[in-house]
């Protein structure tokens, strides 16, 4: 579609949702830049009906319901109008949590390649009245680092489930060997962003840190060339071969509050204050401390201790500042 037709089609939108009225052809021919204006000539009156059954039919095509019809009895002719009731997105709402949630991914995407879209989010989201502080109104910033050389070649061939190559270099290795990997996807464990594939060569699942990466990683073959496993959980298998423990955590939580953590708790019930007691298992702590602090008195760390006291720390912090 040009750019002046795409215009038009935007001008004749705009005219159309002014009004409560139906506004005849011959009107709207008048009042919308970039129609055949009557010169009272069959061939210009021929060229307009053209181009405006065309944009009725483009318009329908988009989705947007256009309406025909008559404001009066008297009228004469046939009119078009867009009713605002049914053009118009539903109101987007989302709880505290959940829009909390858009702030820190907002600040945790800073590659170029997601950034523009975490950005596009944002205006959408703001345009459609949702509060959410890209900037994060809590002094407390995510430990991700989307800075890697090699994020933006693993994420879009794990998106695209093309075969990945690379040079690796362990930490027990001078130089790097190469690897082909087909990749599952690239995850951030304990401040630092992993890649989760098949390692072909050694046909077995392997982790991969981003920074032992040399070069730019190549993506080779078509899409779609092979399916990760259903249940695969990223952060489970990064934990497993990096070696980190595993933490059980129990909460605490006011009722109607924390949204976010309930979503992959365990409910323990009520406690003796009917407050509810949540279950998680997580194998970053310290991350884990930054969310729960975010939530201030609504949520308490009933076990371990160590964890506690890092909430009780972020927030005496936070009090200061």
């Amino acid at each position: 579609m040009s750019a002046k037709r795409a215009e038009r089609l935007v001008n004749l939108v705009f005219a159309l949702l002014g009004t409560r009225q139906y506004v005849t052809a011959e009107r709207i021919r008048s009042i919308v830049p970039g129609y055949e204006p009557a010169d009272g000539t069959d061939r210009a009156d021929e060229a307009f009906k053209r181009m405006f059954e065309r944009d009725k039919a483009d318009l329908r095509e988009l989705g947007v319901p256009l309406e025909t019809g008559r404001t009066s009895v008297f009228d004469t002719e046939d009119g078009y109008r867009i009713a605002r009731s049914e053009y118009e997105l539903p109101e987007i709402t989302l709880t505290g949590d959940e829009a909390a949630a858009v702030g820190l991914a907002l600040r945790l995407w800073q590659s170029a390649q997601l950034g523009g879209a975490a950005q596009g989010a944002l205006v959408k989201l703001r345009a459609a009245g949702v509060d959410v502080d890209g900037a994060g109104t809590l002094p407390l910033q995510p430990r991700l680092d989307g800075g890697e050389p090699a994020f933006d070649a693993c994420y879009t061939a794990a998106r695209d489930r093309r075969l990945l190559t690379f040079t690796y270099a362990r930490p027990d290795e001078d130089t790097g060997a190469r690897r082909r990997v087909q990749p599952w996807g690239v995850v951030s464990w304990h401040g630092r962003w992993y890649l989760v594939g098949h390692d072909l060569d050694r046909d077995a699942p392997r982790v991969f840190r981003l920074s032992r990466i040399s070069g730019t990683p190549r993506a080779g073959g078509p899409p779609d060339a092979f399916t990760p496993p259903d249940d695969v959980d990223l952060a489970a298998v990064v934990a497993r071969q990096v070696g980190r423990p595993e933490h059980v955590v129990v909460l605490t939580a006011r009722p109607g509050t924390a949204v976010g953590l309930r979503r992959r708790a365990t409910d323990l019930g009520p406690d003796d204050a009917g407050d509810d007691r949540l279950e998680l298992r997580t194998t970053e702590p310290w991350a884990l401390a930054d969310e729960v602090a975010a939530h201030g008195p609504d949520v308490l760390v009933e076990s371990p201790p160590e964890l506690r006291a890092a909430v009780v720390e972020r927030l005496t912090r936070l009090a200061a500042s």
